[in-house]
């Protein structure tokens, strides 16, 4: 709606690298949806859990050889619905799985982008430096984790942040397919944002019995009641928060794309976004629309405005009707009164009280153990509400500068970029990185599917410039090609015939 971003861009070069058909891509995902389907018809639970990561494991390699537009599509929606599917399973089976197994299914399907790291001494010079400085710094808190944890635990939080680092590694080595990998996002945000916004209303307004369910099973009172106009939506997520961060991410892409869905994906979007109550995502979201209003050239920031008065005129009315209303504005109030407030009340706590160990502790705890020993020996765990703490306090001041480090190079490279003017993906795409980068200070942002976005977002920015260099370039070359011929014979025009 704001700005149509089309596949081609402002030199003319295209992409020749031939695509295979998509038949069986969408054969293999078609499959798996089958599959689940019938799983949960027939409550095979003990069959689905294990299959359901191993056909979407071998989908994922499918779509990662010969179909990547649609392998970042595919990944995404993993961590859009698979939470959702395990709930399912869960509800229909009449067993709550506590360990959710299921889930280790989209770290899976995202970690095969781990094969791009065997480009990374390549890229060391030529963008990949941050990224390998990351790599070391996880690779020592990972370490640090084997030898104070067990080596299941320290492996499994290692997927929490190696994924993200490798997922967004990927879009640098493949950044020519930059323009296939535009569209994919974008479209996934924007059939993302409708589904799960329309169903986490639904959610709000009825309480579904499986959500319900897994929420009586999980015990989290900070989910809300299992009744109805009491749960504080997550949708078809995990958590409200990687469904606020998807929110935040999906409807800052939303001001980049047209079409009749645009208004009612705006409408459940952002109404949705409310009612899961995060507010510091409130806040991100605020940060990265200012960050791309200020990026793209007069005219498209008149069009962006326009775009945002019709969005609010849709939008604010909902917030204002029951049953939405009482929980919206009592969460928005309690912006203006913190001290009053027990959510801030605990956050300060937790940096009163996690500040000092976390700066302190310059080995760290590793990767992968969250736990102290008490005065009395026993176990506790562990909660620092803030992922610059926890950095620190997992991977060390080693492990921490050199992360946190390579996560500040990125995001002052692409600020230095001046292709915003005229993609105005890129400049969403930075808005997006920046809103996560934002978060940090109250939540793990850099971890699972919060860290995809954040160094994918920045990582698709990075190949968005390496793209639009390279095509200047090549036209460049053209044209001196062109001059030259012209030169030899004025009478020659044209390129001569390849």
């Amino acid at each position: 709606m704001f700005q149509r971003q089309p596949i081609s861009n402002p030199y003319s070069v295209a992409n020749n690298i031939p695509q295979p058909p998509p038949l069986y891509a969408w054969i293999a995902i078609g499959a798996l949806i089958l599959f689940t389907v019938a799983g949960i018809a027939i409550r095979a639970a003990s069959i689905m859990r294990p299959g359901y990561i191993l056909v979407s494991f071998v989908v994922g390699i499918l779509l990662y050889a010969r179909y990547p537009a649609l392998y970042v599509g595919f990944t995404l929606w993993m961590w859009f619905i698979t939470p959702f599917v395990s709930r399912l399973i869960d509800y229909y089976s009449g067993s709550f799985d506590e360990s959710r197994l299921i889930l280790v299914s989209q770290y899976l399907v995202s970690f095969i982008t781990i094969y791009s790291f065997k480009d990374l001494p390549k890229y060391a010079q030529q963008g990949g430096l941050p990224f390998i400085l990351a790599v070391l710094g996880v690779i020592y808190g990972y370490l640090i984790g084997l030898i104070k944890t067990s080596p299941v635990t320290a492996t499994r939080s290692l997927l929490d942040w190696l994924v993200p680092i490798s997922f967004s590694f990927y879009f640098i080595v493949n950044w020519r397919n930059y323009p296939e990998y535009r569209k994919s996002i974008q479209s996934a945000f924007l059939w993302g944002v409708l589904i799960t916004g329309v169903y986490g209303v639904i959610q709000y307004l009825i309480a579904p019995e499986w959500d319900r369910f897994w929420l009586i099973g999980t015990k989290i009172t900070s989910f809300g009641d299992p009744e109805p106009l009491k749960i504080r939506l997550w949708s078809t997520m995990a958590s409200p928060g990687p469904f606020a961060v998807m929110m935040m991410a999906g409807l800052l892409l939303l001001f980049n794309s047209s079409g009749p869905l645009v208004i009612p994906t705006a409408a459940f979007g952002y109404l949705s976004f409310l009612l899961a109550l995060v507010r510091t995502l409130w806040g991100c979201w605020l940060v990265g629309l200012l960050s791309m209003i200020t990026a793209i050239k007069p005219k498209l920031q008149m069009r962006l405005m326009v775009t945002i008065l019709v969005m609010t005129l849709c939008v604010v009315p909902l917030t204002f009707m029951e049953p939405f209303s009482d929980a919206i504005n009592s969460r928005l109030q309690t912006l203006t009164a913190l001290d009053k407030d027990d959510s801030a009340s605990v956050r300060k706590k937790i940096y009163e009280d996690g500040l000092s160990r976390a700066l302190t502790n310059y080995l760290g705890t590793g990767i992968g153990n969250t736990f102290i020993v008490d005065k009395d020996g026993k176990l506790l765990p562990i909660v620092i509400d803030s992922g610059i703490l926890e950095t620190f306090f997992t991977i060390g001041w080693f492990g921490a500068i050199l992360y946190l480090g390579a996560m500040i190079m990125l995001l002052l490279k692409v600020f230095q970029y001046t292709e915003f003017r005229f993609d105005a993906f890129m400049a969403a795409s930075r808005a997006v990185a920046l809103g996560c980068f934002v978060a940090l200070p109250g939540g793990s942002a850099m971890l699972a599917f919060s860290g995809m976005l954040l160094w994918g977002f920045l990582a698709i920015v990075m190949a968005g410039h390496k793209y639009y260099q390279h095509q200047k370039q090549v036209n460049n070359f053209q044209q001196a090609y062109l001059q030259y011929y012209q030169n030899i014979n004025p009478n020659i025009n044209n390129l001569p015939p390849q």
